[in-house]
């Protein structure tokens, strides 16, 4: 049985999850994908970065409506994370309403398994819940 992250910028197979940027060693600009270019400054060079834990809610929305099999309400966001880097993924882990999820709400990472295959393989997803 293997775990496998929903995308490549989580990491989970060395120590506590986390997750990784590459960062532009000309202009500390940072991406989730690699990169031939940097789009800042246009250097080629680039390294490895993980991104801290915990940041804060800049903006968010509840979503009411969605498509089927996709259970509302949930809260999208943007966080901006702790010494640099913005990440979109959902609030968990409270209620969702605008009294329990709000701007500039710390919060911190976390890790869950969305599914299971027929092999045993667990897909493991992210998303942030307040600090308490």
């Amino acid at each position: 049985m293997a775990k496998i992250p929903i995308v490549d910028y989580l990491v989970i197979d060395d120590g506590e999850p986390h997750l990784r940027a590459w960062e532009a060693v000309d202009t500390g600009a940072l991406y989730f994908d690699r990169r031939n270019a940097d789009a800042k400054g246009g250097g080629t060079e680039f390294k490895a970065r993980r991104l801290a834990d915990v940041g804060k809610v800049r903006s968010f929305t509840i979503v009411r409506r969605c498509v089927p099999g996709v259970p509302v309400p949930y809260a999208s966001a943007l966080i901006d994370l702790d010494g640099g880097g913005c990440v979109k993924a959902n609030v968990v882990n409270t209620p969702i309403d605008p009294e329990h999820v709000t701007l500039g709400m710390p919060v911190k990472l976390t890790t869950w398994v969305a599914g299971t295959d027929d092999d045993g393989n667990e897909a493991v997803c992210f998303g942030y819940e307040p600090v308490v």
